[in-house]
């Protein structure tokens, strides 16, 4: 298991760097640059490109931010005043957290609820409504979900806030924004996993044995059919925590999503690198948490990675 823990690490670690580098050069390829504004003289502008390092080789300015990198420096920002990325990092993160932890906790909850309910209702009222809702959940834009329960729930019925971040009310909508996609994929991936597992063989076993519903479901249809959602958990956890900007913006949550499009938007290379190494280290480790997750669901992993040793 050790052995398979430290691969794991490595592979994680070169993933980071690969991203880190593909990233890095793409920004660089766009059009424009950072100081380009009427606000600067020629002077103050040449001033701080060398400043930055922006008048020395590309290859040059890559190996000095991987060297910074490597010693926990993800640098400044070159649109808010020189404000370090990590600042931003912690000040924004909380925020984004907070909203994907509710958001991810709800879909989860309701997501696979319903696909349980969806697949023992086959072909009844119950699937056709949850199927229903779940393709309206996948098929709606995050913008159009959000305005629409800003619409019925804050304007219409004035029964809670319509925006801003500052208390248990503000987050209610939010949350129903940001968890229903999420809770629509669930759905439909644990009502079609819930149904191909009905048709093992050990399925049947257990309904001539005469175990109960709830017994069948519980202890053998759930714990297998979990399987293939807990995989799409990881990445799903990862874009959820770290913010999504659509949500954030119209709700005005002062989370990361608005740092990352603005840094693009104003080409501030320190601030899209710096979070771009965030997101993809939250990545690597909440798919790293799911791939141990299934040693503990399926006891067949944790046999094959025994043999691995």
């Amino acid at each position: 298991m050790l052995r398979y823990i430290l691969k794991r690490m490595v592979i994680s670690f070169f993933t980071i760097m690969l991203l880190v580098t593909v990233v890095f050069f793409l920004i660089r390829a766009m059009p424009g640059e950072p100081f380009l504004s009427d606000k600067l003289t020629p002077e103050i502008r040449m001033n701080m490109v060398r400043y930055y390092g922006f008048d020395k080789p590309l290859y040059v300015q890559y190996l000095s931010y991987i060297k910074n990198l490597l010693r926990g420096d993800l640098g400044v920002s070159m649109h808010y005043n020189g404000i370090p990325v990590a600042k931003i990092i912690g000040d924004s993160f909380p925020f984004s957290a907070s909203l994907g932890v509710r958001a991810l906790g709800l879909a989860v909850i309701v997501g696979i609820t319903l696909g349980i309910v969806s697949a023992l209702n086959r072909g009844r009222f119950l699937d056709y409504f949850c199927v229903v809702a779940a393709i309206l959940g996948v098929s709606l834009p995050d913008f159009v979900t959000g305005y629409l329960l800003q619409y019925v729930f804050s304007i219409k019925l004035k029964l809670l806030p319509i925006a801003m971040w500052r208390g248990f009310k503000y987050t209610v909508l939010p949350t129903f924004a940001l968890s229903f996609y999420t809770t629509a994929l669930l759905t439909r991936m644990m009502r079609a996993s819930m149904l191909d597992v009905t048709t093992q063989d050990y399925i049947k076993v257990a309904r001539a044995k005469g175990l109960g519903t709830f017994q069948i479901v519980m202890r053998h249809q759930l714990r297998n059919a979990i399987l293939p959602v807990i995989t799409i958990l990881g990445p799903i956890t990862a874009a959820i925590l770290t913010g999504t900007f659509i949500i954030e913006s119209i709700y005005a949550i002062p989370g990361m999503g608005k740092f990352y499009v603005n840094g693009i938007q104003n080409l501030d290379y320190s601030q899209v690198l710096g979070l771009t190494v965030f997101y993809g280290a939250f990545l690597v480790i909440a798919n790293f948490a799911v791939d141990i997750l299934y040693g503990v669901v399926d006891p067949r992993i944790r046999a094959d990675r025994r043999d691995e040793r």
